[in-house]
């Protein structure tokens, strides 16, 4: 049998792409893969913020067209960079186990959030991310990062920031975390993406043999958590121009009782919006299971809704450029 994974060219692209390879090819050894290369937009145009160049969709979108017109079986994607919604006959046909789903706040010398001086300037793309820090330290100023880790990186080692912030997940996935000094943000503090720290493997919704070949790589806790997550995203309708987010994780071992955290934020850094579920997701089935992970998503959706959360998302999405309104450097 073989598999061809479409991945964009980026280290932690192919880092991502590869781990699900390995884990293929433990369980099934006879599998030979071959990796179909996609340079997107998002990978051309390094210069500007996603948000004003089409959102995170665009990492999404020309890898999709690989499995739609048959150059390429399956995809492998950071969850947070998946829409709500997928194309027509596409379909998550795997989520593995996930990876530590923080923020990491990664400087010289590796302080807390609290330790940072003030007015010290923090690079981030994420509205999300800057909207929570903001409200955790207004003293600080932000400035907009763009590039693959390593880009960002080598922008902050030449002095351009004080301190980045990038998902956990990623510098662990590429072994940095042994050679950087980070900080692990507490979800307390920044409530992580949808889907932050998953991968997911997409694929045509009706290939059975592949659906067969990656059940030993599904986790059915991450699953039901990130589930969860999407579910809130697709009730609220955000996007990359709102600062939004949602975790789901279990309290328990025994991976029946879900708590999931919520956030909505404005455009501008000035409101955050709060909320949080719990309950049990116990049932028969796994397919029973992952709707009652839905309708806690859900639910949490409408707390934020009855909240005010509608009228930011509106006001976000109507917002030009959110990075002349927010907390960002200009």
């Amino acid at each position: 049998m073989k598999v061809r994974i479409a991945t964009r060219k980026s280290p932690l692209a192919l880092a991502q792409t590869r781990w699900i390879a390995e884990r293929i090819r433990k369980h099934r050894p006879d599998v030979e893969i071959e990796e179909v290369a996609v340079v997107t937009k998002g990978d051309r145009v390094i210069d500007k913020p996603l948000a004003k160049i089409g959102g995170k969709g665009l990492f999404i979108s020309e890898v999709e067209a690989t499995l739609l017109d048959g150059r390429a079986d399956l995809a492998v994607h950071a969850m947070k960079d998946v829409p709500d919604e997928l194309a027509d006959g596409l379909a998550l046909l795997c989520i593995p186990e996930r990876e530590d789903p923080r923020d990491a706040l990664v400087s010289p010398e590796g302080v807390e959030l609290s330790e940072l001086p003030r007015g010290a300037t923090v690079g981030t793309s994420s509205l999300r991310r800057s909207c929570q820090l903001r409200a955790a330290r207004p003293d600080l100023a932000f400035a907009v990062l763009r590039g693959n880790v390593g880009t960002r990186l080598s922008k902050m080692d030449r002095g351009d920031y004080d301190a980045i912030v990038l998902a956990y997940a990623g510098i662990r996935r590429l072994g940095l975390d042994r050679d950087r000094a980070l900080w692990p943000i507490p979800p307390e503090t920044s409530i992580p993406a949808v889907g932050q720290g998953a991968l997911g493997v997409e694929a045509r919704a009706d290939d059975r043999d592949l659906l067969e070949l990656l059940k030993p790589l599904e986790h059915a806790a991450s699953r039901l958590a990130v589930e969860a997550e999407r579910a809130y995203l697709g009730r609220l309708e955000g996007s990359c121009t709102t600062p939004l987010a949602a975790y789901a994780r279990f309290d328990d071992d025994g991976q029946t009782r879900m708590r999931m955290d919520g956030m909505v934020g404005s455009v501008d850094g000035e409101t955050v919006l709060s909320a949080s579920v719990d309950g049990y997701v116990d049932a028969p089935d796994h397919a029973a299971r992952l709707q009652k992970a839905w309708q806690m998503g859900l639910e949490l959706a409408e707390q934020q809704l009855d909240r005010g959360a509608a009228d930011l998302i509106a006001e976000a999405k109507a917002t030009e450029d959110p990075y002349t309104v927010g907390p960002y450097r200009r």
